[in-house]
């Protein structure tokens, strides 16, 4: 059972008698290559904007800063370790008092992050449904409150996690090093390590979205219907209501993102937790429903700060971003496929040069439509 949890927090489930290994490693690269760079710019600039604009230093920007700083934080661990993983022989590269602080903490992370993402969105739920149907209260988030709330939160989700710190450890193998569970025989065989996973994956996924769907069910229904009195007119309603949807919006869409993103891998770690069908974990559906659960965990990180750059008051400098992204995946991407072709032979097949031709046709089109649309942008 360690094993198979190990390997699907590493996103390592062995696949090579199922997929084209080189292919396969290829692709992967690559997916972890753009969702570390979007994560990295995306999380980055939703801080510096907040930090900038003043007008943007609410208590629900603040805290969705929080949740980027974490994000941010996921994405430099788990990234370089797919990227070490991907294209080495070994599993970890580092051994020693180091390496087996490293080990730790990197899970470690990973479990911090998750626990402030969805306290974060709980929080933020609870604030909506608080200044929606109780109008006239003062703001249950106000700017001495969230930094409480902000403490409270971090404090929380490191005390949760604080079982990882001593629950893996590096072990050399004949393949190399692997940063695997490392608890004893006697340990390993009770019932410790599945109770706290089932705790904390219930704890910090199922019940929180249920509460956070309630929540917005019940908020959606009393926008419809809700009038203030004492509002002044009209307009002002509208304009009240358009604010409140607006953050709404992005609010649902935060929180059905980390369920698409995370439900399908607490599933895969419940089924290899709990599951004794060693057939069902060595088919090849079940290998690559792994690997896409494991992704989508992976690529939350990265997809959080597009919607908050979609539905957020700073689309100007949202676009912005989006353009610079499409240049750094139109150049990069271009250029990966040429350097993958001419340095893999065996792909360099009549094929693969027309992709390349295609490539570098597209990279050419791109920069020379960016320059011109730029050039023709008022202002």
């Amino acid at each position: 059972m360690s094993a198979n949890v190990t390997a699907t927090m590493n996103g390592t489930q062995s696949m090579s008698s199922c997929f084209n290994p080189t292919a396969t490693r290829i692709g992967e690269t690559f997916s972890c290559y753009l969702l570390f760079v979007v994560s990295l710019a995306g999380n980055i600039l939703i801080g510096i904007i907040v930090y900038k604009e003043k007008a943007l230093r609410t208590p629900i920007n603040i805290l969705i800063v929080n949740m980027a700083i974490s994000d941010l934080l996921f994405s430099i661990i788990i990234f370089p370790a797919l990227f070490v993983r991907l294209n080495t022989a070994s599993h970890w590269l580092l051994s020693g008092p180091f390496g087996q602080a490293l080990c730790r903490l990197k899970y470690f992370v990973i479990a911090v992050s998750i626990a402030v993402s969805i306290q974060i969105l709980v929080l933020i739920a609870v604030d909506r449904f608080v200044a929606v149907v109780f109008p006239l209260r003062p703001s249950l988030i106000s700017s001495k409150r969230c930094r409480l709330f902000i403490l409270v939160i971090w404090v929380v989700a490191m005390a949760v996690s604080c079982p990882q710190l001593f629950t893996w450890k590096v072990d050399e193998y004949a393949e190399g090093l692997v940063c695997q569970l490392g608890l004893n025989d006697k340990f390993r065989e009770s019932s410790w390590i599945k109770n706290y996973t089932v705790v904390t994956i219930n704890v910090f996924t199922y019940v929180p979205l249920v509460l956070i769907a309630i929540l917005y069910f019940s908020i959606a229904v009393r926008i419809k219907s809700q009038q203030i009195p004492g509002e002044p007119s009209v307009n002002a309603r509208k304009q009240r209501l358009k604010r409140e949807r607006s953050v709404l919006k992005m609010s649902v869409a935060i929180v059905f993102v980390f369920a698409v993103c995370w439900l399908p891998f607490s599933i895969v770690v419940f089924l290899l937790l709990f599951s004794s069908d060693s057939a069902m974990m060595s088919s090849c559906a079940f290998q690559y429903s792994t690997h896409i659960a494991f992704f989508l965990a992976a690529s939350y990180c990265a997809v959080n700060p597009l919607i908050c750059f979609i539905f957020s008051d700073v689309k100007r400098i949202g676009k912005t971003f989006f353009c610079g992204l499409l240049l750094v995946f139109s150049v990069s991407g271009s250029f990966f496929i040429a350097i993958i072709v001419h340095k893999t032979r065996s792909m360099r097949k009549l094929i693969n040069f027309f992709v390349v031709n295609m490539a570098i046709s597209d990279l050419l089109f791109f920069l020379f439509y960016n320059k011109q649309h730029k050039r023709s942008a008022p202002g």
